[in-house]
């Protein structure tokens, strides 16, 4: 790489970071929880959300994030379910470089990836390049960022204006902050904020209801608990186990 590319890069790289540069990092390399996915007094799947390292896309310096769901064995005879999603989000400014949705789930099947250039707002989805916003996210860069702002001020209603890039379309993303409550879960019981994603699709939980998730009320915001309401009934994700956090955990009650 010329002196000339390098000093090219880091000024993108410095101009990225001082655009949108979260002041709180609840979450690091290292942080891994795992879900109970329950279809009424049904468990029937789990999921997993990790961070397991850093990684490199289009020379920036990302977390590579993971979130996968599969069926229980009871559960695979009736309808099996193997889903990845990944996204690789710049450490500075908590937005996607590259994004996937692998589905597998009965018959059906999907396999999505796209690219994101932060520094000439531009996605790449194989062969197309579609212009985005700056700052523009996929749905789990989306949550990610949701979980760095600052909910102590906030009121009922209030809302955190977000972009969101799937299927080569930009669609707004708003996250609807509607109050506090404490809940009950494997994991434990834990103060909590409850947030509502205003999801038009590309979801991490299909949904044509409501998705609420309840983050920890401390410096944390894991997810302790997403329900998705749909026409059929609910299905929820409930912490089961936490480990590695950024920080101590002081949101747990019991």
């Amino acid at each position: 790489m010329n002196l000339g590319k390098t000093i090219l890069l880091l000024a993108s790289a410095l101009s990225l970071a001082s655009a949108q540069t979260p002041a709180h990092r609840p979450f690091g390399v290292g942080e891994r929880l795992l879900f109970d996915v329950n279809y009424g007094f049904i468990t029937a799947g789990y999921a997993e959300m990790s961070i397991p390292s850093l990684d490199t896309v289009l020379d920036a310096v990302t977390y590579k994030v993971l979130f996968t769901v599969r069926s229980t064995p009871t559960f695979d005879m009736f309808f099996e379910v193997r889903d990845r999603y990944e996204t690789y989000l710049d450490t500075a400014a908590i937005v996607p470089w590259r994004f996937e949705q692998h589905i597998r789930e009965g018959k059906y099947s999907r396999d999505y990836t796209a690219f994101f250039d932060q520094r000439k707002n531009v996605a790449t989805v194989g062969e197309g390049t579609y212009p985005i916003p700056p700052n523009v996210h996929d749905i789990m860069s989306a949550f990610y960022f949701a979980r760095t702002a600052d909910y102590s001020r906030s009121k009922v209603g209030d809302r955190l204006k977000l972009q969101n890039f799937f299927k080569e379309k930009v669609n707004p993303l708003d996250v609807k902050f509607l109050g506090r409550q404490k809940v009950k879960v494997a994991a434990g019981t834990f103060q909590c904020i409850i947030l509502e994603p205003m999801v038009k699709e590309g979801g991490l939980f299909k949904s044509e209801g409501r998705i609420l998730i309840w983050l920890t009320d401390d410096e944390n915001r894991i997810p302790v608990k997403v329900s998705t309401k749909v026409v059929i009934g609910s299905i929820d994700a409930e912490l089961r186990e936490y480990s590695g956090l950024r920080h101590e955990m002081k949101a747990r009650v019991k």
